[in-house]
């Protein structure tokens, strides 16, 4: 687990976005790019600040209700004129998971 000295978990937005181009199926690539995983990103992060998912001093787990977050995102996308396939949000939606995971964002799910 990456994190800094207080324990704060770090996120590097730049990061993110060159892991889930690297983690995208080859077919999907031609139609993703990094500015949609951006987008994507962004809107994610207005999600969890909306919900009460982000507390910068905390450490402590938050549920997150993907459905609800999927649905979020297909409304800010259609609101915000950007072209974008729900498989293509659901694959950068797995992208930013594995890269969540690889830096101790994310726990599995048991």
């Amino acid at each position: 687990m990456k994190a800094q000295d207080d324990d704060l978990l770090v996120y590097d937005e730049d990061e993110a976005v060159k892991f889930i181009l690297g983690f995208l199926p080859e077919e999907a690539k031609a139609g993703i790019d990094d500015t949609k995983i951006e987008y994507v990103l962004d809107v994610v992060y207005e999600y969890y600040e909306e919900n009460g998912l982000i507390d910068e001093d905390s450490t402590e787990e938050a549920s997150i209700d993907e459905e609800d977050m999927f649905k979020y995102i297909q409304k800010c996308a259609k609101k915000d004129k950007i072209e974008i396939t729900d498989e293509e949000i659901q694959l950068i939606l797995e992208g930013e998971y594995e890269y969540g995971k690889s830096i101790g964002i994310y726990n599995e799910e048991e």
